[in-house]
Formats: C-alpha cells, structure tokens, sequence
C-alpha cells in the first residue's frame, strides 16, 4: 500500500511517523505538512494531488485554535470543511481510502454520560461547527471507502498540548490555575497512531470498507482538567500548587 499522511508536524502526525519506524514500515508512508499541501489553499490541493495516486489517506491535519476560530471563521472553514470535501472528492475519483481525524467538539458537552457514536452532534462553537461540517460530507461524498475517527483531549511527546504546557508552567510558577468543572477522556496520541496502523493492517491485507463508518477513539476513563493537572504534575515532580476554578 502506498499511504499518504497530511499533517506531519501535528501530534498525531509525528506519533504516526514514530509507531511506523518502530513497526519497520516507513517505506508504505508519505508524510506532508503545510509546505506541501496547504489545505487553506485549493490550488495547493490540487497541484499536490496532480499525477499522484495513493491506496490510503490519512488527514490528520485541521485547524484546531478554537478560541481563534471564532474571530478567523472563513480560514477554520477552508482547513476544516472545504478542503475535506475536496480531499473527499479526490479520493472517491482515485478509488483512495481515506481516514479523516475528528473531534469531541461536534458535541455541545452537555451530556451527563460519555458520548458514543450514537449521540447527535451540537457543536456550540465555529470549530465544532467546521468539523461537523467535514465529517458530514465525508460521508455525503463517500458512502463506502471512508473511516471517520473522533477523539478528545489528545496530548503527545511532540508539540504543544496540555501536558507540555502544565509541566511548563508549573516549573515556571508556584501556583497554577485550573479548570475543575469540564471533564473528558485525555487521549495520548501514541495509542491512537497504533490504532491507525491496526486499521492500515488490516486494510492490507484485504479488508474492505463497505460502508463508511465513524468511530470514536479516547483512552478508557474521564477526568476533569484539574485532576489531569494534578496528575501531571504528581508524576512530573514538580513543586507547585495546582488550583481548581471554576
């Protein structure tokens, strides 16, 4: 299998490049980032996908600054939405499986109970709202040969994410701050890469996919962010009080 992955520099990406050397299958792989294919810019698509074919795609590339999606819609919404569609396009016309990353924030977290793939959506900001968007027609474009995964609160070795930043910050501070009210599945990003290459096996050996399926893939468990960084900290050895608000 020739197998392309978008987002090389992101968590996930890097964690992909990392189980496939320890695997001894970096020679199946393509790895890009932002210099390759802007997915901010369809003619960037478009250009990459000329006079190249792939059997798998992975994207694990989105905008993810959700703060910043609120005043920067029209750019979440091209990475997010419109360049997922058209990479939906490509991949249907190639006959290529794509596997497309999602998120926890198609859901507006209400819910008292974990969400399972039989939750309705309600994103309640304009990254949900962009992400939604992408899985809906993922699955509008390719009814079969499609594989959407959601996961939450993914951290990694590589990159910013809450771990780095709280270990960062506790080393700089006495006392840090943190949100005790909002919980989730921290995911580490190693254990989904190992997830994708199962998939990738499998696909390899034959298996098709008649039908496109959504997933949900987390690390067992839920937390709050407080208890996370408290944790974190713990097994950190760090010496700095770690707050709770609201």
């Amino acid at each position: 299998m020739k197998i392309l992955v978008i987002g090389k520099d992101g968590q996930l990406g890097r964690s992909i490049q990392k189980q496939v050397l320890n695997e001894h299958q970096a020679d199946k792989f393509i790895f890009v980032g932002r210099s390759s294919i802007d997915l901010s810019q369809t003619i960037s698509i478009n250009n990459f996908f000329r006079n190249k074919s792939f059997d798998l795609v992975i994207n694990c590339a989105a905008y993810t600054e959700v703060d910043n999606a609120e005043k920067e819609f029209e750019l979440a919404n091209l990475i997010n939405y419109k360049a997922v569609e058209l990479l939906a396009k490509i991949s249907k016309k190639n006959n290529t499986t794509l596997i497309h990353i999602s998120t926890d924030y198609v859901f507006d977290g209400r819910s008292e109970i974990s969400y399972d793939e039989i939750h309705q959506p309600n994103p309640i900001n304009v990254y949900g709202k962009t992400k939604l968007l992408g899985e809906e027609i993922i699955k509008d474009l390719m009814p079969k040969n499609a594989i959407i995964i959601r996961t939450s609160w993914l951290y990694s070795d590589f990159g910013k994410n809450f771990v780095d930043s709280i270990i960062r910050n506790a080393k700089q501070q006495d006392k840090i701050n943190v949100i005790n009210d909002q919980f989730g599945s921290p995911t580490y990003a190693g254990d989904l890469a190992k997830v994708l290459c199962k998939i990738i096996n499998a696909l390899s050996k034959g298996q098709i996919i008649d039908k496109t399926e959504l997933y949900h893939f987390s690390n067992e468990g839920n937390t709050s962010w407080y208890e996370f960084a408290c944790e974190i900290v713990k097994l950190a050895e760090i010496d700095c009080n770690v707050t709770p608000i609201s």
